[in-house]
């Protein structure tokens, strides 16, 4: 296989996140063999989910934030002000070239 499909994904964002986000970043990775999945987000809340499945070896990464953009939360502002948030270090791993796609369940307004 030439490679994967990178995608950027936020953890937690949405109603339920870790938990609903890390099941579907588990079943993208065991459905789709093209497609690596970096979840965004608190490293411990992503890796306490992620140890409840089984899922293909270098598939699932997780990368680390601190903040989170709460759904009551005007995005824009939110995104100029927490700069460590899943939802832009999600979005920067797709400016770097990381990263292919971004999703997030997260507010949009």
């Amino acid at each position: 296989m030439a490679g994967y499909v990178n995608v950027a994904l936020d953890a937690m964002g949405g109603d339920n996140a870790p938990v609903e986000i890390v099941k579907g970043a588990v079943d993208a990775v065991r459905d789709n063999d093209n497609v690596k999945v970096y979840l965004v987000g608190d490293h411990d809340a992503v890796a306490r989910e992620l140890s409840k499945y089984t899922f293909p070896d270098g598939r699932i990464e997780t990368v680390d934030s601190t903040e989170v953009i709460g759904m009551d939360e005007a995005p824009v502002m939110a995104i100029r002000k927490k700069r460590d948030s899943s939802l832009v270090k999600a979005l920067n791993l797709v400016k770097e070239g990381k990263c292919d796609a971004f999703v997030s369940a997260g507010s949009t307004g």
